[in-house]
């Protein structure tokens, strides 16, 4: 796997149960899925030598990101049809719709999906023709880069679009959509053609950022939920998707509108370690290795999971970091604290820490809980992700 992050790290957790072997591409051997992976080669992913080095000997490389160079991607697979090197899945054509987003929304266009209305723009002048059609405000999306919540910027004004326009970064305009909830579907499909569907889920939003995600989406009637996974499904084919495909949709009034793929693990999938049979860090390894998939069904009537943030407190290292905080205390004795007291307060509380640097407002870690009323679930998640975080279960 391509990237050492906290992905990486729970992938590496699934190879574990699985018995693969797993190796893992890491910018330094802090990274997170670099403290507990038993193969860890350190490189960059954006240099092709170190690229080819680290994928000798793999008999496929996938990611935990989308931000390998497509030129680099080629020449993995260039490698991989001389036989001299591994299957890259999901392929470089695949990627190459999470990498360009204005490419995504063309080729779905093309395809008839259903997406909010876009236009590329270079000046003022064209965001405010947009704005004349649409209304205000408009959103400018970055073309490539942008991920929880960064490139993406909700402009109400001209001014405020000036701003933007003035960074040197491309970007398309996209109509602000006024949508009911914010739900994701997540599925996989293998070399051989297998394909896998998880219950859609509603996933909460702040910032640009998700917090929680509800599985499956409270309230959602069956008829949606099952168009939403067929057009996941569809588009697993359709796009030549190999691994996991999760698909952000809004539940817009006109009805689902699509709003961004990602094409392996996915935060709106965390939950799937103790709330489906088959998590989706299993099933990314089963699909990229054309192993028969696993069952996608739920494993308690309903699961909620919040991610846990770094909060004001000061940098720390979450625990996970593969030092014990009593004999060294590399973890935050603050955080360290919190985490003993939430599995004391909470037993059915699940904790995944990721072993990092805990800044404010960086993903540290998440936890889940399961159960029937997913209004209780809610808030026993909110409450011990906000303790772990903050010291303070009362929000998140």
């Amino acid at each position: 796997m391509v990237g050492a992050g906290q992905l990486a790290r729970m992938t590496c957790q699934a190879a574990i149960s699985l018995g693969i072997g797993f190796r893992v591409l890491a910018a330094s051997p802090a990274d997170s899925a670099a403290l507990i992976c038993a193969d860890v080669v350190t490189g960059d992913y954006t240099d092709s030598g170190d690229l080819l080095a680290f994928a000798r000997g793999c008999d496929v490389v996938t990611f935990d990101h989308e931000h390998v160079p497509g030129g680099h991607l080629a020449e993995l697979e260039k490698a991989a049809a001389g036989q001299a090197g591994p299957a890259v899945r999901p392929a470089a054509a695949a990627l190459r719709y999470t990498q360009d987003k204005l490419a995504m929304r063309e080729r779905l266009r093309a395809l008839g999906v259903p997406c909010p209305r876009y236009a590329p723009v270079t000046d003022l002048a064209g965001v405010r023709a947009r704005a004349e059609e649409w209304g205000w405000p408009v959103v400018l999306k970055a073309v490539t880069g942008g991920y929880d919540g960064r490139g993406v910027w909700v402009c109400g004004t001209p001014e405020e679009a000036a701003a933007v326009l003035a960074h040197p970064v491309a970007v398309f305009a996209e109509e602000h959509v006024a949508f009911r909830a914010e739900l994701a579907t997540l599925v996989a499909r293998s070399p051989y053609g297998q394909a896998a569907a998880y219950p859609v889920v509603q996933t909460v939003q702040r910032g640009g950022v998700c917090h929680e995600v509800l599985a499956p989406a409270p309230g959602l009637p069956p008829g949606l939920a099952a168009d939403a996974q067929r057009m996941a499904l569809e588009l697993t084919g359709e796009l030549g998707v190999t691994g996991l495909l999760a698909v952000e949709l809004f539940a817009a009034e006109a009805g689902l509108l699509v709003n961004e793929l990602a094409m392996r693990p996915h935060n709106s999938g965390h939950w799937t370690i103790e709330g489906a049979r088959t998590s989706q860090f299993e099933q990314h390894l089963r699909a990229v290795l054309d192993l028969p998939l696993g069952d996608p069904r739920m494993a308690a009537p309903q699961a909620v999971m919040a991610n846990v943030f770094g909060g004001p407190s000061g940098p720390g290292v979450s625990p996970g970091s593969g030092v014990s905080p009593r004999a060294g205390a590399a973890p935050s004795p603050d955080i360290f604290a919190r985490y003993e007291h939430v599995m004391a307060a909470d037993p059915g509380v699940k904790v995944h820490f990721y072993g990092k640097q805990a800044r404010p407002g960086r993903k540290i870690g998440h936890v889940t809980v399961l159960g029937g009323d997913v209004a209780g679930l809610r808030e026993r998640a909110v409450r011990a992700a906000s303790y772990l975080a903050t010291g303070n279960g009362e929000s998140a």
